[in-house]
């Protein structure tokens, strides 16, 4: 598994960069705050990863609210022969502090 920041998924993003996201997260969560992609609570995983339509080598960066539930999915997608499977490191957190800094410094 290859982690990916805050920083460089937050940069990648304000390029504008198509990127295949998948949020871990419960649905009331994704709904309250989300940087995009597909919502597939972890909960729920098991039963809906086969369900994904990614190539098993494209890169997909799983999210959630600190990395830890991405991380788990991580592991579930890789065992399902993912290849190119990021855990976004701090999770959503992590991004809401770069913004939070973005904010204050103007």
């Amino acid at each position: 598994m290859n982690p990916i920041n805050g920083q460089e998924i937050l940069g990648r993003l304000l390029a504008n960069e198509n990127l295949n996201l998948i949020d871990v997260r419960e649905e009331i969560e994704f709904c309250t705050y989300n940087i995009g992609g597909i919502n597939i609570p972890l909960s729920r995983f098991p039963d809906a990863i086969n369900q994904i339509t990614y190539n098993k080598t494209d890169e997909i960066v799983v999210v959630c609210k600190v990395g830890l539930r991405s991380e788990t999915a991580c592991e579930l997608l890789n065992e399902k022969g993912y290849q190119n499977v990021r855990n976004l490191t701090g999770g959503l957190i992590a991004i809401q502090k770069i913004q939070n800094k973005l904010i204050q410094n103007g």
